[in-house]
């Protein structure tokens, strides 16, 4: 791709043979272009993309717009008729929250819970609205912040397709929160029967990995796809969601080795320490969404340029 990148690493031992690996290989769906062409693409945008800039604002406004949303997914409670619902969600949010962060998370939930405003259409619920819509939308201008982003959507525009995925976003929670409880209830009867022993065959937790790892996939899948007016190219199944996933996946698990084994951060300030446990985690998180996205762009951008120089 660009002659002068491509020059200095020629004179790299071992470099220069895994850049004329690379060009050997060739990626469908890209007009001929190489695995080399895309690392590279991928790399620029990653190095004059203010990655980490971007993830500390997109993990502020997200961390803003957690508890909004969980209010606005706890106003909604009353009005789902599955027993057990609120469980559920704590269990959930206990599963998927880092070690020794959950405690501080029940108090506030618990406060939530006492001093809701009530209904859906009280003036906290709505605020819940606008509070979540504005993380998302964080979320899609951050991306849109790439390297590889050049076409982008009006102020009006983008908030609000950023209030359509927050709604399909917490409508798709609780349908996964609900496919859990219906799971559980499965095993039960099953267990009652007497077919088979579930417990022992931990149906439970392997159902609960793969609702957790569809869950993941589809969340990451949405904001890729709506995140940018480029993102109607991106098929659910992109290189950057699968690596997205993936990444994040092995985060959770490494993560948590580091909070229990490691981190020191309530010995040294506290109960405040388990808020910084839960930044650091969300900052990470939003690097890999990033990261996920910026694969995306670089290879969509790869795309175009094949396409105009086709023309040409």
């Amino acid at each position: 791709m660009s002659k002068e990148i491509e020059d200095k690493l020629e004179k790299i031992p071992i470099i220069n043979l895994l850049v004329i690996f690379g060009k050997k290989i060739k990626i469908p769906g890209l007009e001929g272009m190489s695995l080399y062409d895309v690392i590279e693409m991928y790399i620029i945008g990653i190095l004059k993309g203010a990655l980490t800039t971007r993830a500390g604002g997109i993990a502020f406004s997200f961390f803003m717009a957690v508890f909004p949303f969980l209010l606005f997914i706890l106003t909604l409670i009353p009005y789902i008729p599955i027993e057990g619902f609120q469980e559920g969600l704590f269990s959930f949010i206990k599963e998927i929250l880092p070690p020794q962060t959950f405690d501080a998370v029940d108090v506030v939930l618990k406060d939530i819970i006492n001093n809701q405003y009530g209904g859906l259409l009280s003036f906290g619920f709505l605020l819940s609205i606008f509070l979540m819509t504005n993380g998302v939308n964080a979320i899609f201008g951050g991306f849109e912040h790439s390297y590889h982003i050049t076409d982008v959507r009006n102020v009006f525009r983008a908030y609000f397709i950023s209030l359509g995925v927050s709604l399909l976003m917490s409508l798709f929670l609780i349908v996964t929160i609900t496919t859990l409880i219906l799971y559980q209830v499965a095993l039960s009867k099953i267990d009652e029967t007497g077919w088979l022993d579930t417990g022992d065959l931990d149906l439970f937790l392997l159902g609960k990995n793969v609702v957790f790892l569809v869950m993941i996939f589809t969340i990451v899948s949405l904001l890729f796809r709506y995140g940018t007016k480029q993102g109607k190219e991106t098929k659910f199944f992109s290189a950057g969601a699968i690596l997205t996933t993936v990444v994040s996946l092995c985060t959770f698990y490494l993560f948590g080795i580091y909070v229990v084994k490691f981190a020191q951060y309530n010995q040294l300030y506290g109960s405040i320490g388990t808020l910084l446990i839960l930044m650091l985690f969300v900052w990470l998180n939003a690097i890999i969404l990033l990261l996920g996205f910026e694969l995306n762009a670089a290879i969509y951008a790869l795309r175009f340029r094949n396409k105009i120089d086709s023309i040409l």
